[in-house]
């Protein structure tokens, strides 16, 4: 054999373990950015579905189709019946797929849309370069060795090879190089020969640049919200669980739950852009009031709620800052000219306990605040709660609760005695209501009637008590004593609520005359023409109102005057400690002489020790409840 035809068939040798080398580590570099390229999207696509809140689950899914390049994409419910389907009608061709048989569709499970979005993407772009790459290699190196094993001697065909390994080499670096995005380290120096092969490389580059950052801005799109651009619920998860983990054994904190509750009333009557106002409004005030505090962190959960996360602070100064918070939540409404701007509860982070129970927590003391003064913030720090099997309810429960209170009047009745002055007899016992779980646990009062509340269950709540109450006057003959009972805002609000108080009354009248109703200044304030309606109601059938909480609100003496209350009871800020504090006194003075000059007697709650009893006498208080003068003994 000739010394050409030796050339040649080594030539021919190298040639094929070059593209075999080629051919392998191109095709092993090729499927594993194709799997980081299914790992990023699928994460993106979960984030997305996670995030979005509609109901038009076709809508959404078509615009998935347009948001991204698939072969195929279909959306079933849990049930696997489809509610989408789409499969493309020129799919892209993976030589992969000749190798592994990836034909399978990927899956990504939604529980709270309850589908599964199942894929397979299009990779047509990255397969037609990865074709033109390959197509082109292959004809230079056939040309090259055509040309070599025509020109060459034995000499110049191990230059030859040498000069193949060393061009092998410096394709895989740049291709290698390309698909994990890093630096290169040096230029591909190749004869100018292959001008053309760098050129490929550097559009094989650019594109897999175009895709990481196209991925980068799904990615930062999945974890912050456009609207107010603080990160969401995905973002706070992740922070709270990297906190929670870091710091087991020491970590301590106040996580804050803030609800803007205006913003579906703000939306239906001023506009859906006047309410992303209030919601950007909302968001800087909040951020606003944690710029110097370190490593505080401000998320936005959903439409309406927001979480402040305040690590290392302790529930004393979350207090003061819940309360510089309504401040300016304060200033907001004035100048808004809204009902209310936002409620917050406030929970104390503990490490060793599930971020949903957490929430849960957090948002029951949300529906406390709300049941208390406009923008105010409520404290979830019960240790009987915490402690027992109603701290990490969420609504589901609840619901089952209540609803097993209401069927099994499952309520017991205490009471508390108001004790009248030297100067007047007739004053009444409060009812106090005693709710029982399912398991027979006495259920936290406070909590009870503000979930009752949430859940749109409280004026059953209120019916059940008022007929448990007279049931009780009856049956153990106490009608000759007067008894007051609490009614929620909600239902001397509700139309059919009243009428059905008023016929229940007429038909005891002679108990009727004998009952006493209160009401919170902050329920009488949301609907002053409601308010006097009820007023007029109870009057009329012999029965009396006392509106309780008087003095946090911003209801004047004029509105009394037209509503004409019997009773007025003093918020607990104005009585505790009142022997101490002379501004007090003297604007208690000034309260009950404007209300006697009116017909309305004064009286005040939370009485815990003598020195108060007596500072009360001498401001001429016409009665006083607490734990001094007595505590809830059975109706």
């Amino acid at each position: 054999m000739s010394t050409l035809a030796r050339i040649f068939f080594k030539n021919i040798f190298v040639t094929a373990i070059f593209f075999i080398c080629y051919f392998s580590f191109s095709l092993y570099s090729l499927n594993n950015f194709l799997n980081e390229a299914k790992s990023d999207h699928h994460t993106s696509l979960k984030k997305i579905t996670e995030h979005y809140q509609g109901d038009d689950l076709k809508g959404f899914s078509k615009q998935l189709r347009l948001a991204f390049e698939y072969d195929e994409l279909v959306i079933t419910d849990f049930n696997n019946d489809v509610i989408y389907k789409y499969t493309n009608s020129d799919p892209s061709f993976s030589i992969l797929a000749l190798f592994n048989g990836e034909t399978k569709l990927e899956t990504v499970k939604n529980n709270a849309l309850s589908i599964y979005i199942k894929y397979r993407l299009n990779n047509d772009s990255l397969f037609n370069l990865y074709n033109s790459i390959t197509l082109f290699i292959l004809l230079t190196a056939l040309s090259v060795l055509i040309v070599g094993s025509l020109v060459t001697n034995s000499v110049t065909g191990r230059a030859s090879r040498k000069a193949s390994k060393k061009i092998s080499e410096l394709i895989a670096t740049e291709i290698k190089t390309a698909i994990t995005n890093r630096e290169t380290t040096g230029k591909l120096t190749l004869p100018t020969e292959f001008d053309d092969v760098n050129s490929v490389l550097t559009e094989l580059k650019t594109f897999v640049s175009n895709k990481l950052l196209k991925t980068q801005e799904l990615q930062q799109t999945a974890y912050i919200d456009h609207l107010t651009e603080l990160e969401n619920r995905s973002g706070f998860v992740d922070f709270f669980t990297e906190f929670t983990q870091s710091n087991k054994s020491s970590g301590f904190g106040v996580l804050i739950i803030t609800r803007c509750s205006e913003l579906q009333t703000i939306n239906q009557v001023h506009g859906y852009q006047e309410g992303d106002r209030y919601i950007c409004q909302v968001a800087n005030i909040l951020k606003a009031q944690v710029k110097h505090l370190e490593s505080a962190h401000v998320y936005r959960l959903n439409g309406s709620d927001f979480a402040t996360f305040l690590p290392n602070i302790t529930l004393k100064a979350a207090e003061k800052f819940s309360e510089e918070l309504t401040g300016l939540f304060n200033e907001y409404q004035q100048l808004a000219d809204f009902d209310s701007i936002a409620f917050s509860g406030i929970v104390k982070i503990d490490v060793h306990r599930p971020l949903g129970e957490m929430l849960a927590l957090a948002d029951t003391a949300i529906s406390m605040a709300q049941t208390r003064n406009k923008n105010s913030w409520y404290v979830q720090r019960d240790p009987e709660l915490l402690q027992s099997e109603t701290a990490g309810f969420g609504n589901q429960n609840w619901n089952k609760e209540i609803s097993y209170v209401i069927e099994n009047q499952s309520v017991s009745l205490l009471s508390q005695l108001i004790q009248p002055s030297s100067r007047n007899n007739r004053i009444y016992s409060e009812v106090l209501s005693r709710f029982t779980s399912s398991e027979g646990d006495i259920l936290p009062t406070a909590t009870f009637i503000a979930m009752a509340e949430k859940l749109d269950k409280i004026i059953l709540i209120d019916r059940l008590v008022i007929e448990k109450t007279l049931n009780e006057i009856k049956e153990k003959n106490l009608s000759e004593q007067t008894f007051g009972i609490n009614l929620s805002t909600r239902s001397i609000h509700d139309e059919h609520f009243v009428i059905w108080l008023e016929r229940r009354l007429l038909k005891d009248h002679d108990i009727a005359t004998r009952l006493v109703f209160e009401i919170s200044e902050y329920g009488l304030e949301q609907n002053i023409k409601g308010s006097s309606h009820f007023i007029d109601m109870v009057h009329r059938v012999g029965a009396r109102i006392c509106v309780e909480h008087f003095g946090v609100g911003i209801t004047s003496f004029k509105f009394f005057r037209e509503l004409s209350p019997d009773y007025i009871k003093m918020d607990g800020s104005y009585t505790r400690n009142i022997h101490l504090d002379k501004n007090n006194q003297y604007f208690l003075r000034l309260m009950i002489d404007l209300a006697h000059r009116l017909g309305i007697r004064v009286l005040a709650e939370s009485v815990e020790t003598q020195e108060e009893k007596y500072t009360f006498d001498e401001v001429f208080m016409d009665g006083c409840q607490g734990f001094y003068l007595g505590k809830p003994e059975p109706l």
